[in-house]
């Protein structure tokens, strides 16, 4: 448990550090060539000006929903969003490249999902083979119904007791 912690800790300080190193001064030209004020990253191919995490908190929480949805895939059972993995930040980052960029969280989604497929969902979309997902419980919770039911009224029935 103790190393698990330290671990994650180890991987939140490393990204602080990263983004730290990679943030640019507070006045960047765009690629359009307008003035960005703000504290800006550059994108991986260095031609778009990013706002870094703290900066637009509108923007914040979008990122936030969309990573809250996607599969980290080193991870797998957590949320790029929670996950301490290089590979995981960095895909928050494309996602907030993108919706910095004027692009919808569905729009986001879809990029996502045509790279990687329906697996990077967390929750999967309720369509197809995958209404089962959603399904089974009710059908279950039914029939469990039902047999308690029918145990309880085959406890309660009177016995007949026939003496000679």
């Amino acid at each position: 448990m103790r190393a698990a912690v330290r671990g994650a800790v180890r991987g939140a300080v490393r990204c602080v550090v990263l983004a730290l190193l990679t943030v640019s001064p507070l006045s960047v030209r765009a690629q359009g060539g307008e003035t960005v004020t703000g504290a800006v990253q550059t994108s991986p191919g260095g031609t778009t000006a990013v706002p870094i995490a703290g900066a637009d908190s509108m923007l914040d929480r979008r990122v936030r929903s969309v990573a809250m949805r996607l599969r980290c895939p080193v991870c797998q059972g957590e949320s790029i969003q929670e996950s301490p993995a290089e590979l995981a930040q960095q895909m928050k980052g494309v996602v907030r490249e993108q919706l910095a960029a004027g692009k919808t969280e569905q729009d986001v989604l879809d990029y996502f999902l045509a790279k990687y497929g329906d697996w990077i969902l967390l929750e999967p979309r309720a369509e197809g083979i995958n209404l089962l997902v959603y399904w089974i419980p009710v059908i279950f919770l039914v029939i469990g119904a039902i047999v308690l039911f029918m145990t309880v009224k085959k406890w309660t029935r009177p016995r007949n007791t026939t003496s000679a």
